[in-house]
Parts: C-alpha cells; structure tokens; sequence
C-alpha cells in the first residue's frame, strides 16, 4: 500500500525525455530563424513559447525529486541535468530574442552552421538522454556523449573562423556587434549541450 503512494521514479526519466525533446524542437526553430528572417516574430514567439514549457518541466521534476524518498540517480544528479537541459533553450530564447532587438534582416552563412551544430548537439543530448533509464546502454552514452564534445569543438572553430571574417570584412561597426553577439550565443548553447554531457558521463560512472 505505501509502495503504490510514493511517486514513482521512472517518472524521471520520462520528464527528462519530455524536455529533451523541446530541446530539438527550440533548436529546429532557430535553424529556421537563422536561415530565413520572413517569419521571425512567429519563429522568435515558438522558441520563447517552447522554453516555457521546459520551464515547466523543468519545476515538475524538481517539485517530484522533493516528494519521491527513492531515486532512480543521485537526487544532486537529477537536479543538475534537468537545470543543465534548460540552461541549452535559455540559451536558444537568448538567441532569438537577440535576433529579434538587434532588428536583424539577415544572417551569415555563419551563423547559420552554428545553429546546425546546435540542432545536431540537441539531438544527440535526446539520444543520450532517453538511453539513461538504463546503466547497461553506458558505452552507446558515453560515445553519444563524446559526439557532443565534437559538435561543440565544431561550434567553437566555426565561431573563431566567423569572429576572425566579420573584424576583418564588415565595415558597419553595429552590425558588426551584432552579429559578434549571435554568434557568441549560438556558440554557448553548444556550450551547455556538453555541459549536459558532463553530466550524464558523471552519472555513467557513478552508477555503471
């Protein structure tokens, strides 16, 4: 009888999956934003409207990890990844605001990788994180997770070739700042995608 009142601890790694999932999803929205500037209040509103229903998530699990007395990962574990994942769509809803203040009207070819690189670290943060339920998936994690340490380190050279182009080529000292923030942005959900996978490798070795 106590069993069926406590909180059940599969529920988790479900609400991990659920915001991994809007991690993609934000990111497809900023390869759209980045690419095409026709419907940007629209794209801006999505990328907004997708990181409040992390937010959501993200107290859900939290409120869960205060109620539920057995954990499936080290309460600390859980309360680091879950905030890791929405400190990547903070990051995205910096970008398109940023898009949307600035008054940009176009992008670079540059700053359009970056938000591929950003899907593709997203995507595979998903992989990982919907692999965790189970310690016996641990070396298929950790390659995954080594593929986001690829895709940041692809991030940052993209960001330095684009730094070095943009001081060298844009004479509109403004646009310049401009776009020296959106890369600087793009480059930093990178960044929080291999923070997510520091922490799930901790979690691997605490618990495989």
């Amino acid at each position: 009888m106590f069993g069926r009142l406590m909180p059940q601890e599969g529920k988790f790694f479900d609400l991990f999956n659920q915001h991994a999932a809007l991690c993609v999803k934000g990111a497809q929205e900023m390869v759209g934003l980045m690419t095409n500037f026709d419907d940007l209040e629209n794209r801006t509103h999505a990328v907004e409207s997708i990181e409040k229903q992390a937010d959501k998530i993200t107290y859900e699990c939290v409120d869960l990890l205060h109620k539920t007395f057995i954990t499936p990962l080290d309460r600390d574990d859980i309360h680091k990844l879950i905030t890791s994942m929405d400190d990547i769509l903070d990051m995205m809803e910096d970008a398109a605001q940023t898009v949307s203040l600035y008054d940009l009207h176009a992008v670079t070819p540059e700053a359009a990788r970056l938000a591929e690189l950003c899907l593709s670290a997203c995507k595979k943060v998903q992989e990982a994180v919907a692999l965790l339920h189970d310690m016996g998936n641990a070396q298929k994690i950790v390659a995954i997770c080594e593929e986001i340490d690829r895709f940041e380190s692809d991030a940052d050279h993209v960001m330095r070739a684009a730094m070095s182009k943009l001081f060298r080529d844009e004479p509109d000292v403004r646009n310049l700042i401009k776009m020296k923030a959106i890369y600087e942005i793009l480059e930093t959900v990178t960044d929080r995608c291999e923070d997510v996978a520091n922490i799930v490798e901790g979690i691997i070795v605490e618990n495989a």
